[in-house]
């Protein structure tokens, strides 16, 4: 059986994260001869290393996510491919639950939202991923992609620094609607123990805001550099 899925995962100084996430896919994994894990590497820590110790093609990006999953793509040969980030684990049955969308008609879509945190406001953020609006998307969801689509609509933008996972998002919507699994992804809540949940989340929102109003990329960078640690 030739490859159908294909996990593409950017990693920019993941050494922290992408053995977890590694080890958790490997084992959702075990048996089947139809998927294959492609890490997309940038930065200059342990990440390369660590991922070369998993049945994974590791190949070397230029930074930015946009460009490292393109690139993770273009070394991978699933007829689907799955975008995943290097701190979100999916759930054990994401491989069936991609190949059953696809099958059903759905040549794109992500799952629902989760995120390692029991506080009530991080399950609160979590619960709103269930609904089709581009505010309650992002890429920690995942995304997955026929290739046939992925190469109709030209990829990533790689000119994009941020706000990557959300332009595609709606290049794909002027083609087909995106599909939002039942089940859900786990993702890192670090960044909002760092920074505060309220505080980053009215960052997040602020950035939405400027990339819906069409502030330059820069423009959106740089506050976001300055309001994060």
């Amino acid at each position: 059986m030739g490859t159908e899925l294909s996990i593409v995962i950017p990693a920019w100084n993941e050494e922290a994260v992408i053995g977890r996430t590694l080890e958790a896919i490997c084992a959702a994994t075990a048996g089947r001869n139809d998927v294959e894990i492609v890490v997309s590497v940038s930065g200059d820590d342990r990440t390369a290393g660590i991922a070369s110790g998993f049945p994974a093609i590791v190949c070397r990006s230029e930074k930015g996510r946009g460009i490292q999953m393109n690139t993770g793509a273009e070394h991978a040969s699933g007829r689907i491919l799955y975008f995943l980030h290097a701190d979100t684990i999916p759930p054990p049955t994401f491989c069936d639950d991609i190949l059953d969308a696809v099958r059903a008609g759905h040549p794109a879509g992500c799952f629902r939202m989760e995120f390692d945190d029991p506080h009530w406001i991080m399950q609160l953020y979590g619960w709103f991923t269930q609904f089709p609006l581009t505010v309650c998307r992002g890429g920690d969801q995942s995304l997955f992609i026929t290739r046939q689509l992925f190469k109709e609509i030209g990829g990533f933008d790689a000119s994009m620094q941020v706000m990557e996972d959300i332009e595609i998002i709606e290049r794909i919507e002027h083609r087909v609607p995106l599909r939002i699994l039942d089940r859900a992804v786990t993702t890192s809540a670090r960044k909002y123990r760092e920074n505060g949940m309220i505080q980053l989340q009215a960052v997040f929102g602020m950035i939405h805001l400027m990339y819906a109003l069409g502030f330059d990329q820069e423009e959106i960078r740089s506050f976001y550099r300055n309001a994060v640690s």
